[in-house]
């Protein structure tokens, strides 16, 4: 491969690498604003001039191609004067917003204004007032006097969004950002030019003023809003989920995250009015009052639970997986069913919504496990299943998350049940009838996986406590849990809810009903599942890494 010199360190690039693509493949940080990978090169900000020898100017790394033999200076006295002369010409008319600025902690023109300003600023005059706290759209708020004009916003609704909503009006120092005329910035991925804007001119609005970057702990997840599974960072201040961003992953959603992605995904765990916050018994089983569902702890739960089933045969019972939870949770039921009740009486319900997905992003399953199921041999509902539902030979439904409402023709079965045991985070059309429910804890709240729609399988973290998880401090889920950065102060600080993951509550029951399933957290969850799967024995959550790991189109083959 062709080598280039930087700094007196010799690389090796690509050919059509930029100098700043082949620094940045080598580690070597070259300063820049309007630069981003996955947009093309516009070259205004003009922060990552470089020296080259034989060059009779400093010219831009971002779009200048590497050649081979070609010696670079980053940090020579011609380089730092032009910073410095940058810096000065960007902070002339630049509020001093810090102090309330949400960007405040990680601004590039922060970090920059110190590590390559001189401090001090040349220009006395009246600076130039633009409009602040200008709506965009319905999810982003623009502050002109911030803008520093890298144009990264409008690359990205153009190139990436695919939906060109943003552009440059006037010139020189009166120059700012508008939406075209009648136009508003709302694609479905309109808030990721929060990220990309390397100051703090786009703002959140649902985040705006929440809280400092600084105060807040963030924890490495995946996106439950899709198939897709986009790699996020979620942002938790006092035990609530604040903000969520995309977290890169160029082999499932590059740099980006959709809006849906970020906002619904995180109202519902933090919603303290539908979470389901206790287990809950209904008082008197012959009661028609279907309001009558009373607060228990979690042994007098489990007890009730054991007892409707003890009082059925197994031909009687069906279960309910869920493409919304975790492959450790759906492998815990399957092997509930299994080993206690000797059937395969399991099914999952597809929800697919064809107006949802797109060609960027968003996938019309809106399930994040769907293949996790396919994994694990959990069939889809069909015709067989519901007429087997119809007949009324079913008396008892267990059910992981999932709403039994939406069930097709639920109507036509549910008639004649007459016992219901739920596992959900959430109240729901039917929860009111159940007998039994006990609190699941939410995708935020445990180590766990999904298998995307590119049988990708990837990690979740807990980045929300619960008091399970705060009663197990110094256990296994914990070490992790600190492994990943998390501040103590999530501990003693904050909304917990009485929840557990759903692997934990099905080992309670199973050994009230004589069987003991031997895992003690997620992980060896995860490793006995693997065990049984052709092509993953042996694998545990190390193995799958920040990134994930492709289960493999052949493992997928075997177990369907």
């Amino acid at each position: 491969m062709p080598k280039i010199t930087i700094d007196n360190k010799e690389i090796e690039f690509k050919p059509g690498q930029t100098i700043i693509q082949a620094g940045h493949n080598a580690g070597i940080d070259i300063a820049h604003f309007c630069y981003h990978p996955a947009m093309s090169v516009s070259g205004n900000c003009r922060i990552c001039l470089v020296e080259i020898e034989k060059m009779p100017k400093l010219t831009i790394a971002c779009s200048t191609p590497a050649t081979e033999g070609m010696v670079v200076y980053t940090k020579s006295e011609k380089v730092i004067h032009a910073q410095n002369a940058v810096m000065e010409f960007l902070l002339i008319n630049h509020p001093l917003d810090c102090p309330i600025c949400d960007e405040a902690g990680e601004c590039k023109l922060q970090d920059y204004a110190y590590k390559y300003s001189v401090g001090v600023s040349r220009f006395d005059e009246m600076k130039n007032e633009k409009d602040k706290r200008v709506s965009l759209g319905p999810n982003v708020m623009f502050d002109q006097e911030r803008c520093i004009s890298c144009s990264r916003c409008i690359r990205f609704c153009d190139e990436i969004a695919k939906n060109p909503q943003l552009t440059f009006v006037e010139r020189g120092d009166h120059v700012t950002i508008e939406t075209f005329p009648g136009e508003e910035l709302d694609n479905p991925y309109s808030m990721n030019v929060i990220e990309i804007c390397p100051v703090g001119a786009l703002t959140s609005k649902e985040f705006r003023f929440k809280s400092r970057v600084w105060e807040m702990s963030f924890t490495d997840s995946v996106c439950p809003g899709c198939s897709r599974g986009c790699n996020s960072i979620i942002g938790v201040r006092n035990n609530k989920i604040l903000r969520i961003e995309p977290r890169e992953n160029l082999e499932v959603n590059d740099y980006w995250l959709c809006d849906w992605g970020r906002l619904n995904t995180i109202k519902n765990v933090n919603d303290e009015n539908i979470r389901i916050n206790s287990p809950k018994i209904k008082l008197h089983e012959d009661s028609l009052d279907t309001e009558e569902l009373i607060d228990v702890n979690w042994d007098e739960a489990v007890s009730k639970a054991a007892s409707h089933l003890k009082k059925y045969e197994s031909n009687e019972i069906m279960f309910i997986a869920s493409a919304f939870s975790t492959l450790e949770d759906n492998y815990a039921l399957k092997k509930f069913a299994g080993e206690i009740f000797g059937g395969n009486r399991i099914f999952y319900v597809p929800f697919t919504d064809n107006a949802f997905g797109d060609d960027i992003l968003r996938k019309p399953d809106m399930t994040p496990n769907s293949n996790g199921l396919k994994l694990l041999g959990i069939k889809e509902l069909d015709g067989e299943i519901l007429t087997e539902l119809k007949s009324g030979k079913i008396k008892v439904l267990y059910v992981l998350n999932a709403d039994v409402s939406m069930i097709p023709e639920s109507e036509s079965f549910l008639k004649h049940i007459e016992s219901v045991i739920l596992q959900i985070s959430y109240r729901d059309n039917y929860s009111k009838n159940a007998n039994v429910i006990f609190p699941v804890s939410t995708y935020a709240e445990i180590n766990g996986t999904f298998v995307n729609f590119q049988n990708r399988i990837q990690r979740l973290n807990p980045a929300v406590a619960t008091l399970e998880q705060e009663r197990l401090i110094g256990e296994f889920q914990l070490s992790r849990w600190d492994k990943m950065g998390a501040h103590n102060d999530r501990w003693t600080h904050g909304t917990k809810f009485n929840s557990r993951p759903g692997w934990k509550i099905l080992k309670q029951v199973a050994k009230v009903l004589g069987y003991e399933f031997n895992f003690a957290n997620s992980e060896e969850v995860f490793i006995e599942l693997c065990s049984g799967i052709p092509g993953l024995n042996g694998y545990d959550y190390d193995t799958i890494g920040t990134t994930g790991i492709i289960a493999g189109t052949n493992v997928m083959a075997e177990t369907n």
